[in-house]
């Protein structure tokens, strides 16, 4: 258990937010894992009460810890949002096993929605900051480009590591908005989505991959789409013991 104080906040995505902390002396992580935040003596609370388990967004070697959250009107967030920079917070952990295989020689495959990219932005910056071998494949889903938090420094990554993918698919493009292929561009000051549409699915999947059944698979987000992606990854014949899943609910 630390006392740790806030040292930054800022809005990332429509509606998400990330906080940072000082990190501790001695404190040490593995990409992936989470904490438990305990709020000290809040002005209010409620009945979900002042601590709540947060997936570490920040990779290992990062100088600070940062998680990232969706803002919705529960007393902790209202709490957390507000909160005076210099605010003391609980934290305890590490914990979870939510982290990268060893086995160099399968791919790694992210299948990720919405706010369940926390973990995963730690996990890719810590395989690129230590030039890991693995092969890294990130499946991106949100409803669109504005609610994606990482967006831009998770598809810059691409240019830093060569074993790297960055697939990005947005679910609830404006009508009107589907005249190209290819990345996000302007056309007379409208955002023009060129990427992928659409829920991930087994198409898309083989589209990227080929065959679906070698990688090891990461699955975190709403558990809806968690459970769609396993099920979609089990009727491909991938064995549950090659599928990892995170389910993000709605805290």
């Amino acid at each position: 258990m630390h006392i740790v104080k806030l040292s930054k906040r800022e809005e990332i995505a429509d509606g998400t937010v990330s906080f940072y902390f000082e990190k501790p002396a001695g404190f040490s992580h593995k990409a992936g894992q989470f904490l438990d935040i305990t709020l000290i003596n809040p002005p209010e609370t409620d009945d979900e009460g002042n601590i709540r388990p947060f997936s570490m967004a920040s990779a290992p070697h990062e100088p600070e810890i940062m998680i990232a959250t969706r803002i919705r009107d529960t007393a902790f967030k209202r709490v957390l949002k507000s909160a005076p920079l210099g605010t003391e917070i609980q934290i305890e952990g590490p914990f979870g096993s939510f982290t990268l295989h060893n086995d160099s020689s399968r791919p790694a495959v992210f299948l990720i929605g919405g706010i369940g990219i926390t973990p995963i932005r730690s996990i890719v910056l810590d395989v690129t900051n230590r030039k890991l071998p693995h092969k890294l494949f990130l499946f991106y889903s949100n409803r669109q480009q504005k609610d994606a938090a990482f967006f831009k420094e998770l598809e810059e990554l691409e240019s830093k590591n060569d074993n790297y993918k960055f697939i990005s698919t947005m679910t609830d493009i404006p009508a009107g908005e589907d005249l190209l292929t290819g990345s996000p561009s302007q056309v007379s000051g409208v955002e023009i989505w060129e990427g992928e549409r659409g829920y991930i699915n087994a198409e898309m999947l083989k589209k990227h991959l080929g065959g679906l059944v070698g990688p090891i698979y990461y699955s975190a987000g709403p558990q809806a789409m968690v459970a769609a992606m396993r099920k979609t990854l089990n009727d491909a014949g991938v064995d549950d013991d090659y599928i990892r899943t995170e389910e993000f609910s709605g805290y």
